[in-house]
């Protein structure tokens, strides 16, 4: 019986790809560079993906992603700047940013009504906890999984095991694996993770319709309202 729900933020409760669309529009109008068209955006989410991979995979540290991450993306787009300086405007606007997706808060208001109900996203604890309280989400949470304050990163069993070692001496003391469920738009973050630590899984899809063919999820789902179908 699932008695722990584990939600991803970005792209799962909150738009991140509708922020990093803004951003660029409003940073690059901002520094003078060239405006901003949608052919731009997939060029940031191939070398962004790229970059959270390495890190996920313990490659790539979470400080040298930031460092490097619009230095990549501006040349790759033809753009003579300082890819430090707008990494610095782009987390400033996303620590208050938080565009709730599609269904994201009454899915939180069911979940809390029945199961306990935790953050778990890979980034920096302050960003990711003030954009959750800024969207109106904090207080369904009973913790908050981020990965700068738990030291590892998702996939990694030693995320999931402060998770559970958390959980275990401040809800249930002999909770198990499969009593939670991982819910995530990333097949090798969120999904990974949950199978790999034994937990149940819901690859929400949305945003990977033509990508994933096999998430490997235990369940998968278009909208975050058809989750109140599963649990």
């Amino acid at each position: 019986m699932i008695k722990v729900v584990f939600i991803d933020i970005d792209n799962t409760l909150l738009s991140f790809s509708g922020y990093v669309k803004e951003a660029m529009r409003d940073g690059f109008c901002y520094y003078g560079l060239k405006p901003y068209n949608e052919d731009m955006f997939p060029v940031f989410e191939i070398i962004n993906n790229s970059l959270w991979r390495q890190v996920e995979q313990g490659t790539l540290t979470f400080e040298e992603l930031i460092k490097c991450r619009w230095n990549l993306i501006l040349r790759a787009l033809g753009i003579d700047f300082d890819g430090e300086e707008f990494e610095s405007y782009f987390r400033k606007k996303l620590f208050n940013n938080a565009v709730p997706e599609e269904g994201a808060i009454d899915l939180l208001k069911y979940l809390s009504g029945k199961y306990l109900v935790c953050a778990a996203s890979n980034g920096p604890y302050e960003q990711q906890v003030n954009r959750l309280r800024v969207g109106n989400m904090i207080d369904y949470f009973t913790h908050c999984f981020i990965s700068s304050k738990v030291g590892a990163q998702k996939p990694s069993r030693q995320f999931f095991e402060y998770c559970f070692d958390v959980l275990r001496k401040n809800n249930y003391p002999d909770l198990l694996p499969d009593e939670a469920i991982m819910i995530g738009d990333s097949v090798t973050s969120d999904i990974k993770g949950g199978l790999d630590y034994g937990m149940h899984t819901c690859f929400y899809k949305k945003h990977k319709k033509s990508e994933i063919t096999d998430s490997g999820a235990e369940y998968e789902v278009d909208s975050l309202s058809e989750i109140k179908n599963i649990l």
